[in-house]
């Protein structure tokens, strides 16, 4: 056997690369171990750390997340306004970021539980604007404003129903918002002592955005121009669109703004532009001139009858035969349009008709609030100087829309009330009969020795359109007495009962003029406040109107007189035309400037209908932001011609109003 010699330096000298990186790639590993040791070592020490940093994200979250919540879903409601500029959504969420950041960082400077006091005083206030945003936008269809609450009692009677019908979306939404801010009023943190780096640090941050959101808006119109409202900077400035107000602010700057500017901002500023221009309009005076149908009811006692929600489609032989009939003895107005405005539709009609003024559109003022304004041209003013007394009728107490202070500052002898005045133990005055079967008001109303102007306004044709509420039960306990269960019927099936209500009152207006002896030397003008926008099922509204636009404000409007042959009239009017109109036919003498409306008989007037976004119709042009939108084919110089006259028409009225400008002619 041969000896095997083991040469081990060989050895050592062929595994000598191998070792060497067998070594190498230890001392990585070991350095990696002793790297991931001293990691692990670090982490641990600096876990409180970390722990703490996590918790304040989570709380921050936690904290932001319901006021997020409000504002994301208010917003959404903004989708479908027609109101857009590209600088409209930055603005917005600049304004909803600065007060988030202000509510819950100035919050957590507070010692002890203030701040959980603060946030949650917060979140309560900001909860119940948005619950009511929510509930009430749905339902109107604009956004609820400070300068509504004058109203609130009345609307108070129809609340449940609107709650009953807020759809599950909403409530859903509610609970998720309510649990998010009780979440965080729960977890909100408690300082040991107040946080005075911090407190300022988010002061200066707030303002820095908060005063930059303006500014993206870009700059407003300097001078009263038509388009003027298409600015965003004016909207936001003015805050008078309160629809395109929310779009532009979010919830809570449109919150906090329309509180101060509903009670805090000085609206009497003059403006020496404004003041230019009221007087420019109001330097020439020109009487009406007369035509064909001027004093064609000379002498005539007049009754006005305002109908409550009484939409076209609601007068047909079958459910009003009254109204139906009177109108085969009238001048029909085809193209009438009584509009909702968003600050009491019926109240405005009211203002409208008595003064030849509406709703303001360029700033913010409920139609009821001007009882300290002078208004010497008003209708009852300019009748009571022919010899007329003039007299008020309605189902509701004096203190809503305050219709006893307003009626006598308009010039009326009196303003009566079925509940203050009727001495009623049940709920019975809500019929429109009973405007023609109480005593007292039958009294006042045919037994007047001297020439009368009476204005009456219905009621019955209100919502709640159901038979187990309110009017509802009045009218079933009459329809079904014997039966146990009332049926189940819709809201048109109900809502055509409560016409047929009103439509009962005008078969005993007419009988009882009659009765009297009075029907032949007495006219009757009978129009609509707005359309049955009260339903609560609105499609109930398709078969029926043009849904798309404002030209769902379409309403009738007549006035009858006995024996007279029918007469109808296709111009486009509203209710501001009413008044001039009246005041022609009854040979009353005024000037044209005296109010925004025109004498629709004019054979120089061709008709216009203007509302509360700027948009308008003729008859053949609906304009809307100030191009045609019905594929019509009008000269483009004309549109612009009547984009600055509807412009300085709106501005006569909002002017007129807002300065007051009638005490000063006085």
């Amino acid at each position: 056997m041969k000896k095997v010699n083991f040469n081990f330096r060989k050895i050592k000298e062929v595994f000598a690369p191998v070792l060497a990186l067998l070594r190498k790639n230890w001392e990585k590993a070991e350095a990696k171990f002793t790297g991931m040791k001293t990691i692990r070592e670090n982490f641990v020490a600096a876990f409180p750390q970390i722990k703490k940093v996590l918790k304040f994200l989570v709380g921050l979250i936690i904290s932001i997340l319901p006021f997020y919540l409000m504002d994301h879903y208010v917003r959404e409601l903004t989708t479908d306004i027609r109101f857009s500029h590209t600088s409209i959504t930055k603005a917005s969420k600049v304004f909803s970021a600065s007060w988030i950041l202000l509510f819950v960082f100035v919050s957590r400077c507070m010692k002890g539980r203030w701040g959980r006091v603060i946030y949650g005083l917060c979140f309560i206030t900001f909860f119940v604007s948005f619950a009511v945003q929510s509930i009430y936008y749905p339902y109107t269809e604009f956004f609820f404003g400070f300068n509504l609450l004058q109203s609130a009692e009345e609307g108070s009677a129809y609340i449940l129903d609107v709650v009953k019908n807020t759809d599950t979306k909403t409530y859903m939404t509610f609970l998720l918002v309510l649990a998010t801010g009780i979440l965080g009023i729960v977890k909100f943190p408690k300082a040991e002592h107040f946080k005075y780096k911090t407190f300022f640090v988010t002061i200066i941050f707030f303002l820095m955005f908060y005063t930059s959101a303006p500014s993206l808006l870009g700059e407003a119109n300097t001078s009263l121009e038509w388009d003027t409202w298409r600015n965003p900077r004016n909207t936001y400035n003015d805050f008078s669109n309160r629809n395109n107000s929310m779009k532009i602010c979010g919830l809570y700057e449109y919150t906090v703004r329309d509180l101060y500017v509903t009670f805090i901002r000085n609206n009497d500023v003059r403006d020496p532009k404004e003041i230019d221009f009221v007087e420019h309009v109001y330097s020439t005076e020109t009487p009406h001139k007369k035509n064909s149908y001027t004093g064609k009811f000379k002498g005539k006692n007049i009754i006005f009858v305002q109908l409550e929600g009484m939409d076209n489609w609601l007068i047909t032989p079958e459910d009003t035969p009254n109204l139906y009939g009177m109108m085969n003895n009238s001048i029909v107005f085809n193209n009438h349009y009584s509009y909702y405005t968003g600050g009491g539709s019926t109240f405005n009609s009211e203002l409208a008709v008595a003064t030849g003024f509406i709703t303001p559109v360029s700033f913010t003022e409920n139609p009821y609030s001007f009882s300290g304004n002078t208004f010497p041209y008003s209708l009852p003013h300019i009748m009571k100087e022919k010899g007329y007394s003039a007299n008020a009728f309605h189902m509701n107490t004096g203190e809503y829309y305050s219709r006893d202070i307003n009626y006598m500052n308009w010039g009326y002898d009196n303003y009566y009330s079925l509940i203050e005045d009727g001495n009623y133990e049940d709920k019975s005055y809500q019929l429109d009969r009973e405007l023609i079967l109480n005593e007292f008001f039958y009294e006042k109303l045919f037994k007047q020795e001297e020439p009368f102007m009476h204005y009456i306004i219905t009621y019955t044709t209100h919502t709640p359109f159901r038979l187990n509420c309110s009017t509802g039960k009045l009218i079933a306990a009459e329809l079904y007495p014997e039966e146990e269960e009332l049926p189940e019927l819709g809201e048109e099936e109900v809502a055509r009962l409560f016409a047929a209500e009103t439509d009962k009152m005008m078969g005993l207006l007419l009988q009882s003029l009659e009765d009297n002896g009075l029907a032949k030397d007495t006219v009757v003008v009978v129009f609509t406040d707005h359309y049955l926008y009260t339903l609560n099922d609105k499609s109930i509204l398709e078969p029926y109107k043009n849904t798309e636009n404002n030209l769902i404000n379409n309403t009738p409007f007549f006035i009858w007189s006995k024996g007279m042959k029918q007469k109808q009239i296709d111009k486009v009017n509203s209710q501001i035309d009413i008044l001039p109109t009246v005041l022609n036919m009854m040979g009353a003498e005024f000037n044209d400037e005296w109010y925004v409306g025109k004498d629709i008989m004019d054979e120089n007037y061709t008709g216009y209908v203007f509302f509360s976004d700027y948009s308008w119709y003729d008859g053949v042009n609906y304009v809307e932001n100030g191009t045609v939108v019905n594929n019509s084919s009008a000269d483009q110089q004309y549109i612009v011609d009547v984009n600055t006259y509807i412009n300085d028409l709106i501005q006569k009225n909002d002017l007129t109003l807002k300065y007051d400008y009638f005490k000063k002619r006085k």
